[in-house]
């Protein structure tokens, strides 16, 4: 795995970050509009005791999906206000206004045939992106009964109904990153490699987010020491993501009452090697007073974004 260090960048991006647009909140209460740190506890790597390496993923076997892990009392800063001064290339993560023409999100096909030009479409607007190739989605309704905090956000062997993950992680290794653009787009691959590829996941709420909110933890706050390689078995291929081992340094952040005309993007993966952020660890959480409130939906769309007129360096 690469071991890049992660810093805020001291050069400019080639591209100047659009502003948050203007979300209309649906919530009718003044409350909801004030930011609100939330004292919680978040779920962190726990190492094997015998100093092995966690046990492989496979997406056809939902008894290896789970696995022990730490609880640490973390307090998440709410950027409401202020959610306009956090970018991708700065901090990993950023928000971004934007209402969808798909409000349901019941039917694969029909998000497939119009989710994903739109979302192509903002993530070019957004990022300045050459091409966009988005290469799976994920719908969060909760199920009946809560998965375990270690369930994995990237088993799509996993049952249909998966609710918010409460486990701190990145979608995919520095690795694994990379291996999907031969995987999606072999006959492409060698010129895209050259250039710049990003992976982000575009998460966006089905319903205004009263309970369980996503947190993401600022890119220059989380050493790659701190990352653990997990490998993720498929059928017919193997895939990697990474947990993520506690550190007090982390800093995290969400934003309250995120609504469905609002998405975030978080950066899964970055190829430049300037100093910009490169990855973000994500997590569910729970905020307290909140279990009575309405269960989160919300989908995310991982895309493979390419930037062919910038190198490497």
């Amino acid at each position: 795995m690469a071991t890049a260090a992660v810093q805020t960048p001291q050069i400019p991006s080639t591209f100047t970050p659009q502003a948050l647009n203007p979300a209309t909140s649906t919530s009718s209460s003044a409350s909801r509009n004030k930011p609100r740190d939330v004292e919680t506890t978040l779920h962190y790597y726990k190492p094997n005791a015998d100093g092995s390496p966690p046990h492989p993923t496979y997406t056809d076997r939902p008894e290896t999906y789970h696995r022990p892990s730490e609880e640490h009392s973390i307090t998440v800063r709410d950027v409401r206000g202020q959610d306009g001064e956090f970018t991708l290339d700065k901090n990993g993560f950023q928000f971004y206004g934007h209402t969808s023409a798909e409000k349901d999100f019941a039917d694969d096909e029909h998000i497939k045939a119009v989710y994903y030009p739109e979302t192509e479409e903002l993530l070019k607007k957004a990022t300045g992106a050459s091409r966009i190739f988005i290469f799976d989605h994920t719908i969060r309704r909760q199920p009946s009964s809560p998965p375990p905090p270690s369930t994995s956000t990237a088993d799509p062997a996993a049952p249909q109904l998966r609710g918010p993950v409460q486990r701190v992680h990145i979608d995919q290794s520095y690795k694994a990153a990379l291996s999907r653009v031969p995987h999606h787009l072999p006959e492409d691959a060698e010129k895209l490699l050259k250039s710049r590829v990003q992976i982000i996941n575009v998460w966006r709420p089905i319903k205004t987010v009263l309970r369980d909110p996503l947190a993401v933890a600022e890119a220059n706050s989380v050493n790659d020491d701190s990352l653990v390689v997990t490998e993720l078995i498929y059928p017919n291929r193997r895939g990697e993501t990474l947990a993520v081992k506690y550190d007090e340094g982390h800093r995290w952040f969400y934003k309250s009452h995120l609504t469905p005309e609002e998405v975030l993007f978080i950066k899964c993966f970055d190829s430049k090697l300037d100093g910009r952020a490169r990855r973000v660890p994500h997590t569910a959480f729970a905020v307290p007073g909140t279990e009575g409130e309405e269960n989160r939906e919300s989908i995310e769309v991982r895309a493979l974004v390419f930037h062919e007129d910038e190198s490497l360096e």
